[in-house]
Order: C-alpha cells, then structure tokens, then sequence
C-alpha cells in the first residue's frame, strides 16, 4: 500500500539508519491515512471480514499503537493517562463519536506527538515503560514497522474489496 516515489530508494539509502527508519514508519503512517480518502462515513466503518477490522478502526488501532510505543513507553504512563484502552484488541471499537476527520486528526496528532518524543533519542536508548519491559528505540521502531506494513496489507485488501463494491 505504500506508494514510495521513484526517488525514495535512493534517497533514503545514503541516511543514517535512524532516518531511514523514520522514512519507513512514515511512509507506512501516511499510507494508512490515506486509506481512508474519497470514502463516506459508512464505507470507512463497513465491515468485511469476520474481525473488528475496519478501515477506520484500522486507523484508530495505529492511533493506539503510536500511544503506546510513543508514549506509554518513553514516558511510563499508563494507558489510563494517555487515554487508550487496556487491550489492544478494543482499540479497534468505533463509537458514534468517532468520524473519517476525527480519527484521522487523532492519528496524525499522535503520530506528530511519537516524533516529538523521539527526537532526542538515539536508537539504542533504552525506553521503560512499556508492559514488556526495557526496549531500546531500534527496537521499537521496528516494531511499530512491522505492525504498520501489516496493518497496510489489511487496508489495501478491505480498500480494494470497498473500491470494487
């Protein structure tokens, strides 16, 4: 689902790792934002598959998941502070609240917020505060990586089964 540019590989290859790494999540990020463009409310909440899974909720799941890694885990506070559910699994839940604007505002404000808490940090820095106990940020990153190449799989097949509707 990522569309890289022509240019991206070559570009990204002559950073240091932090920055490709940070070119790769935001890729990925931006990717799952703009799975939700051109849709109706109700085309984002449809539900095609027997999970949770949703476009939007898809959306507000990666929300959760930038919460924790970013959050949570840099600054140990709990998940009750900050905001997001306990489990993971109910941060798929879509309440009457939540709208294509609203979701996507919260998501690219946390993602905003994982950059912030991250800029003074180098890759082999020790984050503290997750559930899992002490990670270093390379961790991390490519932790949240492989969930968010994951979670673009999942939109770009409920994408184009919507698209095809």
């Amino acid at each position: 689902m990522p569309s890289f540019p022509p240019t991206f590989a070559a570009e990204v290859v002559a950073q240091p790792a932090r920055a490709q790494f940070e070119a790769f999540l935001d890729e990925h990020r931006d990717a799952l934002d703009r799975c939700l463009d051109g849709l109706t409310e109700e085309q984002a909440r449809r539900s095609l598959v027997a999970s949770r899974t949703t476009l939007l909720g898809l959306v507000k799941h990666v929300t959760f998941v930038e919460r924790v890694w970013f959050d949570e885990a840099v600054t140990g506070r709990s998940r009750a502070e900050i905001g997001i559910p306990e489990r993971s699994e109910d941060s798929f839940l879509l309440d009457d609240r939540d709208t294509i604007a609203g979701v996507r505002q919260a998501h690219r404000a946390a993602c905003e917020a994982s950059r912030r808490a991250t800029a003074s940090l180098g890759l082999d820095d020790v984050l503290t505060g997750h559930r899992r106990g002490p990670l270093p940020l390379r961790w991390v990153y490519l932790h949240v990586l492989r969930e968010l190449a994951q979670h673009c799989g999942h939109a770009d097949i409920l994408r184009e089964q919507i698209d095809a509707g």
